[in-house]
């Protein structure tokens, strides 16, 4: 059923920001014993992983535009859907950034602006790289993300690990990109928090729309070739 299918992956959105991005704004460097960039890697892989098993055989658990949009480009995914799915993500996400904000906001000094886990380029990059990196970056690490879950879920690869391979391809997605971009692959993940955090964040929102989506599609294309059985 729709209804179910898309009241999982609002719940599922939520918890990917609220478990990814909260590690990144409340525990990443916190005094003493900060979780650092590693910890974040593993949290956003452990709410895919998780969401995987939780709500994975009631709407496929895609959590991110991106991954509609690629499954739907490599034939696993109903077009007619599309919108419907986009819509629950982006609001699950925006749920989820708006109950860590209430909670970050219970600290003493916490100030959204400028950061918030929000994503981007140039001044904005954790490590100042430029908007040519940062295009190139998030169009190769969502190619790489869509070909891991394609794959892992082709009806012929072995039954029941997609989760795993996909939770930790998303860790090792994290662990390459943060540095440059904090790490998008995911256009409802981006919203969220720039809503929040503003200025720059939500200045250059765009490339984290179009530069996913644009190697979410690529995937499903590459992969319509390299999955079929025809020789």
């Amino acid at each position: 059923m729709l209804s179910k299918a898309l009241a999982a992956e609002f719940m599922g959105t939520f918890w990917l920001v609220l478990g990814g991005c909260g590690s990144a704004v409340l525990a990443a460097a916190f005094p003493e014993v900060g979780i650092g960039l590693l910890g974040v890697s593993l949290a956003f892989g452990l709410t895919v992983l998780t969401m995987a098993y939780a709500i994975g055989h009631i709407s496929g658990c895609h959590l991110n535009p991106a991954v509609s949009i690629g499954l739907w480009a490599g034939g696993r995914f109903e077009g007619k859907k599309l919108a419907p799915y986009i819509v629950v993500q982006v609001l699950g996400a925006i749920l989820g950034a708006s109950a860590l904000y209430l909670i970050a906001s219970g600290q003493t000094g916490f100030e959204a602006a400028g950061g918030f886990a929000s994503n981007g380029y140039g001044e904005h990059s954790p490590g100042q790289y430029t908007l040519l990196a940062a295009l190139l970056i998030e169009f190769l690490m969502t190619y790489m993300f869509l070909m891991i879950i394609l794959g892992s879920t082709d009806g012929r690869a072995p039954a029941g690990l997609a989760p795993i391979a996909i939770g930790l391809g998303l860790t090792l997605i994290h662990l390459i990109s943060i540095p440059v971009t904090n790490t998008s692959v995911n256009p409802a993940r981006s919203t969220g928090p720039a809503i929040f955090a503003g200025g720059l964040a939500l200045s250059q929102l765009w490339l984290f729309w179009i530069a996913p989506i644009v190697g979410a599609l690529a995937a499903g294309a590459s992969y319509k070739w390299l999955g079929s059985e025809e020789s």
